[in-house]
């Protein structure tokens, strides 16, 4: 993936923009993050982002660059198919890291103690 397809993916959109990707993303994110969290190798991270995407509190631009790597994220369709083990997460890695690297400032504490929980309760879930 070169910088200009980063670019283009992350591009934040309007606020309709933003309000059809955060229903995609919340609709999805689980599942794919599921599927994804021993393959990526900055899940916490990851997980953070989604809370900061989902936070009313993040500046507009922001909420939109998350929620557009994120949407990207939970595509069924992208450019290396993630059901191919090991490799199919990594051009969703390089989006994520594109975008938490342009707004890793923004990623709160609060963001990260969630995450930390969600990631705590994981084990628990799937033994449920």
């Amino acid at each position: 993936m070169d910088d200009i397809k980063i670019g283009e993916i992350l591009l934040p959109g309007d606020e309709d923009t933003q309000a059809r990707q955060e229903s995609n993303v919340r609709a999805k994110f689980w599942p794919t993050m599921k599927k994804a969290v021993r393959q990526i190798p900055f899940s916490r991270d990851v997980i953070a982002a989604f809370y900061c995407a989902t936070d009313r509190q993040t500046p507009l631009r922001v909420r939109g660059i998350l929620l557009a790597a994120l949407g990207y994220f939970v595509l069924p369709l992208d450019a290396i198919p993630d059901m191919f083990a090991l490799v199919g997460f990594t051009d969703d890695i390089a989006v994520l890291t594109t975008a938490i690297a342009l707004i890793n400032g923004h990623i709160k504490e609060r963001h990260y103690d969630a995450a930390d929980q969600m990631l705590a309760d994981e084990p628990q879930r799937g033994a449920a």
